[in-house]
């Protein structure tokens, strides 16, 4: 038993610990969970918990039903909002086969997998997100069917005595007591948005981070009797919630995206990388807007990125690449602008990070900067300059990664395969719906 376990086991006996939570996701990234009892736990770290896993999203076929869910020691957390009678502790899991093999349908492992390959590469990558949502009086939508947020704040905005504010204090302090670094938070453009933006670590952590952070923010809002949503585009008139993240990688100690007087700094290595995201970008795309609703926040204006395109310090670009200050070459980076914080973080990261590593290995090429606001370019002028569009549906986004070549590769057939499956549901299903806006357009006149 190595010492991770040991510390694991000594401080569920330590802290009387009753539930040990395993967690782990199905394809489209919902959190699973199934409690251990405290005398379980060193079973489980030898030989995994066996469970059906034709019953999970995308985890196996019935003729291969039995999985094992197998506790990563180093991610044991005790949850805050538990409280601290009859404590609760989780941990995330890697899910393999009966004979001990890693399943190569764990979005997990299909993260893992990429980041093995960029270290075979030489790399190591760093994530850093900023995730944004709605803050919501209920669940239940007011009269006019539209969700009632908690406040009508604005970006930046300090509402004395506001519900958000709280909130977020609340928030960041339990977040910080699972091991989770906050660098800010702040009330966003949309009546009752906020952001939370996570200090910088390895990709893999950064997707373990932000599957918890997501159950924080669902349980702190309850708490506070409001409701928190990351769903894309709640609001027709309002922003939608993204989930921007920065990207570097590194040589050993040495940031590989930062080359003194180069332009912008920006080294072979990173416009490479660069290009092979923008190249890529709609075969992925069904991955890092994964729900109908995603695209209604990406065509829907309010800064959010709908053609490819990469910029200085660009908003209006797919990927930026922000101001550092001088001296800062460790802290050079990109930013991604399209992916939502409804994305499953473990496979949009993979399939971003593996674009990239496939713009360096072919050498790709990096188109011109934009350097001018690409929304109020015209249709032509868009052309003119290739920032070709985004897909703009999820039926679009899916016939591009059923096109691909890459996609495949990098999230293996099976996840390939069960993820375009749940997807293809998903716009049929949505496609038949008749909607509000149908009815109160043609139903009294035609």
């Amino acid at each position: 038993m190595d010492r991770q376990q040991e510390f694991v086991l000594r401080t569920i006996e330590e802290r009387d610990v009753r539930f040990v939570r395993l967690w782990f996701t199905d394809v489209v990234g919902s959190l699973k969970s199934v409690a251990l009892a405290p005398a379980e736990v060193e079973g489980a770290f030898e030989e995994g918990l066996g469970f059906d896993g034709s019953a999970i999203e995308g985890l196996a076929r019935v003729f291969e039903s039995d999985m094992l869910a197998q506790p990563d020691p180093s991610t044991f957390q005790i949850l805050p909002w538990r409280g601290e009678t009859e404590q609760t502790s989780r941990m995330y899991c890697d899910i393999l086969t009966p004979d001990g093999e890693p399943s190569a349908a764990d979005p997990r492992n299909v993260l893992k997998r990429t980041l093995a390959k960029a270290a075979d590469m030489g790399f190591t990558c760093y994530t850093h997100p900023e995730i944004e949502f709605y803050l919501l009086k209920s669940q239940e939508p007011g009269p006019d069917g539209s969700p009632i947020p908690v406040d009508e704040g604005g970006y930046f905005d300090h509402v004395p005595g506001g519900v958000a504010q709280d909130f977020r204090r609340t928030a960041v302090t339990m977040l910080e007591s699972v091991g989770i670094s906050v660098e800010f938070s702040h009330h966003e453009a949309g009546p009752g948005q906020n952001e939370i933006d996570l200090r910088y670590a390895d990709a893999l952590q950064t997707a373990d981070n932000i599957m918890t952070f997501r159950t924080v923010i669902k349980e702190v809002a309850l708490q506070q009797g409001t409701y928190a949503t990351f769903m894309p585009k709640p609001f027709t008139a309002h922003p939608g919630s993204g989930m921007h993240t920065h990207f570097s990688l590194f040589e050993g100690d040495t940031n590989a995206f930062y080359e003194a007087g180069a332009e912008f700094q920006l080294s072979k290595t990173a416009k490479q990388f660069i290009a092979g995201i923008l190249k890529h970008a709609p075969e992925f795309t069904a991955v890092t807007n994964q729900f109908v609703n995603s695209y209604k926040r990406l065509w829907g204006g309010g800064e959010a990125p709908s053609y490819l395109s990469w910029g200085h310090n660009n908003r209006s670009a797919l990927v930026r690449v922000p101001l550092y200050k001088p001296g800062k070459g460790q802290s050079a980076r990109i930013e991604y602008r399209g992916i939502d914080s409804a994305a499953n973080p473990y496979l949009a990261y993979a399939v971003l990070l593996g674009a990239g590593l496939k713009g360096i290995e072919e050498g790709y090429d990096i188109p011109a900067a934009a350097e001018d606001d690409i929304w109020s370019l015209s249709s032509a002028e868009r052309r003119a300059m290739g920032h070709d569009p985004l897909p703009a549906s999820l039926h679009d986004a899916i016939r591009s990664m059923e096109d691909s070549e890459l996609m495949p590769q990098i999230l293996g057939e099976q996840v390939f395969e069960y993820f375009l499956r749940n997807k293809r549901a998903e716009w049929q299903d949505y496609r038949l719906q008749v909607t509000p806006y149908e009815l109160q357009r043609n139903l009294g006149i035609l």
